[in-house]
């Protein structure tokens, strides 16, 4: 039995993510700088970057639950899709600056590797793993775009925090053993990362687009659509169906066709049995638009 989540849920593991961010982003940069860790350093201005991605996605969150008004009648879903936009450019450029922060360090005299770099980056890897699950399983219960976002950036940070510990801890290793090539493990993790975190900035930002560009749901959706309209007896015929993604929730817009006959009361009955056949079995159906059309079974 799926488990019901509470409406603040989505908005409390948004401000869990912001204020972890917050936090992580202090104690890298402290810790790199007094340690002369690059790699956390970079790790820390990434995180940087995190903070403003999840004050977007917690903006975001609060602005798409916001009711229909005038000025945006289908409601202000799309919210959420444009934070996501925005956590994908982020993580692009924190991908890009990782690399140029990896490929440099090939040029210049590795640092010595600091134990409590390397207890830091752990601490990290740990909180972010756990802030990823909790974020996913919220988001994705609730169909949140921007929590599963921040989720996906959460990821990125596991990543970029593995590299962090695997880098150090190659440093410590090369310190410990006098061996000078484990010292450049800390770059080549880095790269690895890049391309990463670059793969999922870019699924993030091609389904926010897809969003955004009013990309239809998945032909399997369609079909399920179909037969719940074809399961109402008065539908002689599906003349059109459509439904795209509006952030958390989806828009169905049909043309059926009905005995021509029916009164236009018989007709406004049909629709709302129509519409309550496809929300009731689909809880992330928003609006189900719907014009009927006259059938005939001989031509006249």
């Amino acid at each position: 039995m799926k488990q019901v989540v509470s409406n603040k849920a989505p908005l409390i593991a948004g401000w869990i993510s912001l204020i972890s961010n917050i936090v992580l982003t202090v104690l890298k940069i402290v810790v790199g700088i007094i340690f002369h860790s690059p790699v956390l350093l970079a790790d820390g201005y990434h995180n940087a970057g995190d903070v403003v991605a999840s004050g977007a996605a917690l903006t975001s969150m609060r602005i798409s639950k916001l009711p229909a008004d005038d000025d945006h009648p289908y409601g202000h879903g799309k919210a959420e899709v444009i934070s996501s936009g925005i956590v994908a450019l982020i993580l692009g450029a924190a991908a890009i600056y990782i690399a140029y922060e990896s490929i440099s360090a090939f040029f210049s005299a590795p640092e010595k590797a600091s134990i409590i770099a390397f207890m830091t980056a752990i601490f990290s890897l740990v909180l972010k793993i756990g802030l990823y699950f909790y974020t996913i399983r919220i988001g994705k219960d609730v169909n949140s775009k921007g929590l599963i976002a921040t989720a996906y950036d959460h990821l990125a940070d596991v990543y970029a925090s593995l590299a962090a510990v695997a880098g150090i801890g190659l440093g410590l290793a090369g310190d410990h053993y006098s061996i000078k090539f484990l010292s450049y493990g800390d770059p080549i993790a880095g790269i690895i990362v890049t391309v990463l975190v670059f793969k999922l900035a870019y699924g993030m930002g091609k389904e926010a687009l897809d969003t955004l560009m009013e990309k239809s749901v998945g032909q399997e959706r369609l079909e399920s659509f179909s037969e719940l309209i074809r399961s109402v007896p008065e539908v002689r015929r599906i003349d059109r169906l459509r439904a795209r993604e509006h952030g958390h929730y989806i828009l169905v817009d049909l043309r059926a066709s009905v005995d021509g006959k029916l009164t236009i009361q018989e007709g406004h009955d049909i629709i709302r049995k129509i519409k309550k056949t496809i929300m009731d079995e689909n809880v992330d159906v928003d609006e189900v638009l719907i014009h009927l059309n006259p059938w005939y079974d001989e031509k006249i």
